[in-house]
């Protein structure tokens, strides 16, 4: 069992930990979860021994192994198996010294403990393992330099795996995996022997492969067994019954108070009054729940509608050289309210798929029409670096709006998701997940009809994940997904393409019939195969149906809105032209004119008042369908 006790530990002037305590039973697989900048990676710092607390301890049982990816992907000449194998010291150490020694003795302990340690089947089993993280025979025996440093990434994490140590810490390991990379992890995790400990932001991943959460928040640590949302749903109910048992205590608080204010100095009534002052101190305040909220993502509707479909490909063929296509035979047609999410291994061609799509990218046959006015939002992680390190957030929309107020600009900041706190903090000292909020709201600042979104949350925590689900719910234009978030793809997309052996076709199933077929393909059976499907097994499902549902049902409240709006708009236009033109000094000298435009404006005004009740009234409903 792993203890921690009494743990502190401050960077600065910030208490990251505050006395913190917790045990983890021997075998367990666990999330650990917090806000971002919370300590999650610091805390296994620690475990490790890397850094030293300033109170309390670390304990483990005696002799045992701590693993975690290394810091930095081997990029050696070494082929990645042999990586892999040097992974496993004893075992590299003994082979290495049953090539040289002569003792007959020790030549048949060393043999011994070999066996014991099936050092004989290592090899098949780091391959094995390397096969299920996306390298193929051929590509496991080629040195590591060959490989970017993503794909070096995913070596080292085969690199621990293989090792099997007694505690395993993953900091976010899916973040260099592909959606097939991350199926496969999630059932090795399930299956692993020894203790796990898991950061990330991926909730199918803290769902299927963990069997308790450990929550840092305010420098503690709480258990809770069960899944993430079995957490999700704990947390919730015991803030609940502190937000009742506060309202509680604050309503007896007031009530012994308001006596004591009372009758204090009332000789009949001063015994009792100092009896409730005293029981008034002993009362222990409850703090309030400090819910962190998150800031929604908002994506501007599309300027003009496009008539579907917006794009349509017969016999298309894309790639990089001539002659040397990367996909081919491509038919498909996008309509203008379509959400399709790509699947398919890295490599086979998705983010080439997109670019061929979003105009990055010309077709090197075939035909591919798409409207002139096709507005096309395009993001993908590698533009975060795309960003200026020295800019504000305020600075790059001030950029896209030259001739706008402050007050507009910092408005429409704002509206990007930074508070007047963070949108003059120079881009490079943004977290990576407000970095792609920024990049997010750039990408679609002036409109969209169709959102190219690839990876969008790899830099993410959990409630900007569910954030993101939300926004892209509201958006009433097309969307192409490329993610290795299982959620974001069930919630958001409606459709499923496949990009494999070099064409995109249609994938009939959902996502656990892929998930089912990319560990099969990668030589094991998932998890829940026998005993029938783990519980909420089909929840993904009805939440990509209800929210697809959703948007249908909401369309025409959305179309009203944005009359509403342009009403709106209209009748300010004319009440500030009117108001010009009584102005004028010239007008009063004739009373008929300013009989006439005083009456128009006030047909405008309350014409204007009931266009802004409509509104809200619309508002309130479309807040009403969408949470419900």
């Amino acid at each position: 069992m792993l203890h921690i006790n009494d743990l502190s530990y401050r960077i600065g002037p910030r208490l990251l930990l505050d006395h913190a305590t917790v045990a983890i039973p021997e075998g367990a697989k666990v999330g650990l979860v917090g806000k971002n900048g919370a300590g999650k990676t610091t805390l296994f710092h620690l475990i490790a021994g890397e850094l030293v607390a300033e109170t309390g301890s670390v304990t483990l049982p005696r002799n045992s192994r701590i693993g975690q990816v290394a810091q930095e992907a081997p990029g050696t000449e070494e082929t990645l198996i042999s990586v892999v194998l040097a992974a496993d010291r004893e075992r590299a150490a003994l082979m290495a010294e049953a090539e040289h020694a002569t003792d007959p003795h020790r030549i048949a302990e060393i043999q011994t403990r070999l066996a014991d340690m099936g050092a004989h089947s290592a090899e098949a089993r780091a391959a094995s393992i390397l096969a299920g993280l996306g390298f193929d025979e051929e590509a496991q025996h080629r040195p590591c330099s060959a490989f970017s440093g993503g794909w070096r990434m995913r070596v080292a994490l085969a690199a621990v795996l293989f090792a099997e140590p007694d505690v395993l810490l993953l900091d976010e390991p899916t973040n260099y995996l592909d959606l097939e990379g991350t199926l496969w992890l999630e059932n090795y995790i399930a299956k692993y022997p020894y203790t796990v400990i898991l950061i990330s932001h991926d909730r199918d991943l803290l769902n299927r492969a963990v069997d308790g959460i450990v929550h840092l928040s305010d420098g503690k640590l709480t258990f809770y067994r069960g899944n993430y949302d079995s957490f999700d749903r704990q947390r919730r109910e015991k803030q609940a019954l502190q937000i009742k048992l506060k309202r509680k205590l604050d309503e007896q608080r007031a009530h012994m108070q308001d006596f004591v204010d009372r009758f204090r100095f009332k000789a009949s009534k001063a015994r009792q009054a100092q009896a409730r002052m005293k029981a008034l101190a002993r009362l222990e305040p409850i703090a309030a729940v400090a819910e962190e909220s998150v800031l929604p993502f908002v994506f501007p509707e599309p300027i003009k509608r496009i008539a579907p479909p917006i794009v349509q490909g017969e016999s298309v063929e894309v790639g990089y050289e001539p002659g040397k296509p990367i996909l081919k035979r491509l038919n498909f047609r996008i309509d203008d309210d379509d959400r399709i999410g790509l699947l398919g291994a890295n490599g086979n061609g998705k983010s080439t798929f997109a670019k061929l799509i979003g105009g990055r990218l010309a077709p090197t046959g075939g035909r591919l029409s798409r409207p002139n006015q096709l507005a096309i939002a395009y993001f993908a992680q590698h533009q975060l670096d795309e960003l200026t390190a020295g800019k504000t957030p305020y600075d790059h929309v001030r950029d896209l709006l030259p001739d706008e107020t402050e007050a507009r600009v910092r408005a429409r900041t704002g509206a990007l998701g930074f508070p007047t706190a963070k949108m003059d903090t120079p881009v490079g000292d943004l977290s990576g997940g407000e970095k792609a909020r920024l990049l997010l709201g750039l990408a679609t600042f002036t409109g969209a009809n169709l959102l190219i979104l690839d990876e969008p949350t790899n830099h993410l925590d959990i409630d900007s994940r569910e954030a993101l689900v939300h926004g892209l719910a509201n958006f009433p234009g097309a969307v192409i997904l490329i993610s290795h978030d299982r959620h974001l793809l069930e919630a958001s997309a409606d459709r499923l393409w496949l990009v494999a052996n070099g064409t995109v076709s249609n994938f009939e199933g959902d996502i656990d019939d892929y998930r089912r077929q990319v560990l099969e393909s990668r030589g094991q059976q998932a998890g829940d195969a026998k005993g029938g499907s783990k519980p909420g097994a089909n929840a993904a499902q009805a939440r990509r149906r209800e929210a697809a549902e959703k948007r249908e049902q909401t369309a025409p409240l959305r179309k009203k809105i944005k009359e509403t709006e342009s009403l709106i708009e209209r009748l300010q236009k004319e009440i500030q032209a009117l108001d010009g033109k009584l102005a004028d000094p010239k007008v009063y000298g004739q009373p008929a004119k300013v009989a006439e435009f005083g009456k128009a404006r006030a047909d405008a005004v309350r014409a204007l008042g009931e266009a802004e009740e409509r509104w809200l009234d619309l508002s309130g409903e479309l807040e009403a369908a969408t949470a419900e």
